[in-house]
């Protein structure tokens, strides 16, 4: 028997817009466990790919007070950037992108590289907002019938990686971006933003924009920007990420250490599925990577042997100050997968934060059916969930979501994904030799 959400849910209290009058169930304790070395107290993880503070509180559709602030880190960019284009990096140029601070952009042997840093605190960015579009969704495409070299990977996905430079007045951040649009909307993580004043954002071929903040989640650590009067940009397409499988070969595109080692390409495997990482007592479910991920990573792509981008890498294990005599960490990388990151990308399109991960309300179980295929049989109904609010009953068999036949759990997954919390789906169910119809109405869940 298999739970659609693959997880125990608890809808959240207060967040459902217009929801039907029901009061929710008190949330369950869950156990969750990792690995703590014998000697230490606390788990191993220790470092995110970008050591910068996550902003803690997103505020959907309200223009922030803009301040007056200095230009001078951006302009600092600017002029590296117009170095690197001309083909002159040499050691005036690092020594310029350092002065400016960069919080991702290099080692300056000021401090260590692997400090612990708390990355779900610091301030709301104040970047300029962008218009929601509720009409933009995104999804995740099966993978093509042939896989790529490295080299065609490279090509496919590379124009359509970005560096993203958050302005702070005198010091600005360095992360990576993942382009999903021809006109400018761009993943990247929120922890990248964090702080920031304004945003410019540098593809591979040298041209540059303006980008304005969609929205972002901290829990989730993902962000989106839209380029300011972009067009004709390389896109990257959004594979899906519950088709992988450990020893799968991935690749990682980003900036590590900054701009003077833009556009490396690493390659590794898919290590863990589904791997649940705790940091400062948050849990994040994530794929895990043995693909060389350093800081200015943040926010780039895990790509599979097809050419999609399948994680939005995040962070890494690494040692912390007092471990520096202790075991090496090394490749321990992790990525949001895309099969949720659709969910969190496509809620800040709509509504410009996310709400939760939407939940239909049953546990189902795959059976054969007379006709010799095989459908998701409900199980059991959740309590306060929308199936129960619909009459959905045990043993109804789920022919179809909005329209498209359903043979397996990972069906109705796919299709109540391309949903975000408030909406609904429609359910052709199979009752007593009778075919329906149902509304099911999505609540948000609670993920411990």
């Amino acid at each position: 028997m298999q739970d659609e959400n693959r997880e125990e849910q608890t809808p959240v209290p207060g967040t459902e817009p217009a929801a039907p009058p029901v009061q929710p169930p008190a949330e369950p304790e869950e156990v969750v466990s990792w690995y703590v070395r014998p000697d230490r107290a606390r788990e191993v993880q220790d470092c995110y790919v970008q050591p910068r503070p996550m902003p803690a509180v997103a505020i959907p559709k309200a223009e922030p007070e803009k301040k007056p602030h200095s230009r001078r880190g951006l302009w600092i960019f600017l002029i590296v950037l117009a170095v690197l284009v001309g083909t002159v990096l040499g050691v005036a140029v690092v020594t310029a992108l350092r002065s400016g601070e960069p919080s991702d952009g290099g080692y300056d042997g000021g401090e260590d590289a692997s400090s612990i840093v708390d990355i779900f605190g610091g301030d709301i960015p104040t970047i300029s907002r962008a218009d929601i579009d509720p009409s933009v969704r995104f999804y995740c495409q099966d993978a093509a019938e042939e896989k790529l070299t490295i080299q065609q990977v490279y090509a496919a996905v590379n124009p359509a990686t970005v560096l993203v430079v958050a302005e702070m007045g005198e010091k600005a951040s360095i992360g990576t971006g993942v382009i999903l649009t021809e006109d400018g909307y761009i993943v990247t993580n929120a922890h990248v933003i964090a702080d920031g004043q304004s945003v410019l954002v540098a593809l591979a071929d040298a041209r540059q924009y303006e980008a304005e903040l969609v929205g972002f989640d901290s829990a989730e650590d993902l962000a989106v920007l839209k380029a300011v009067d972009a067009e004709d940009l390389p896109t990257a397409v959004l594979g899906d990420s519950d088709e992988c499988w450990v020893g799968d070969t991935v690749y990682a595109i980003g900036n590590p250490l900054g701009v003077e080692l833009r556009g490396t390409l690493t390659q590794g495997i898919i290590s863990a599925i589904d791997r649940r990482v705790t940091m400062d007592g948050k849990a994040m479910t994530m794929l895990q990577t043995t693909a060389a991920l350093n800081n200015g990573n943040s926010g780039g792509p895990l790509i599979n042997e097809y050419g999609q981008v399948i994680g939005i890498n995040t962070m890494k294990m690494s040692n912390s100050i007092a471990d520096a005599e202790a075991a090496t960490v090394e490749g321990l990388g992790f990525a949001v997968p895309t099969g949720r990151a659709v969910t969190v990308i496509n809620d800040i399109l709509a509504t410009g934060a996310f709400h939760g991960i939407p939940s239909i309300g049953v546990n189902v179980a795959e059976e054969q059916q007379p006709d010799g295929t095989y459908r998701p049989v409900i199980d059991s109904v959740t309590e306060n969930f929308g199936a129960e609010a619909a009459g959905l009953l045990p043993g109804d068999v789920i022919l179809a979501a909005d329209g498209a036949d359903v043979y397996s759990n990972y069906d109705l997954l796919r299709a109540r994904r391309a949903h975000i919390v408030g909406e609904t789906i429609t359910l052709t169910v199979q009752r007593d030799g009778q075919t329906l119809d149902v509304e099911v109405y999505l609540y948000p869940v609670v993920e411990e």
